[in-house]
């Protein structure tokens, strides 16, 4: 008889569990020269269910709005 280690999972169960928990990669990068910003990289990846974006979309929203009142403002 074959034993499987607990640690095995099949696909179907893996992704299963990244739908309903959900996975966030979130990057955010500025360069800046003398107080010139030069280069900014934003990149967000999202994989969750509906239900599970849904809920945590308010938040992230409310995250965005607050860095862009952190940003600094250049007046012409």
């Amino acid at each position: 008889m074959v034993a499987q280690s607990p640690d095995c999972s099949s696909l179907a169960e893996v992704l299963d569990r990244i739908l309903d928990k959900g996975i966030v990669v979130d990057t955010w990068a500025r360069i800046s020269l003398v107080g010139i910003e030069v280069l900014t990289i934003e990149a967000r990846v999202v994989v969750a269910s509906v239900d599970t974006f849904l809920h945590y979309a308010e938040e992230i929203t409310k995250i965005e709005k607050a860095a862009m009142e952190e940003a600094p403002k250049i007046s012409a």
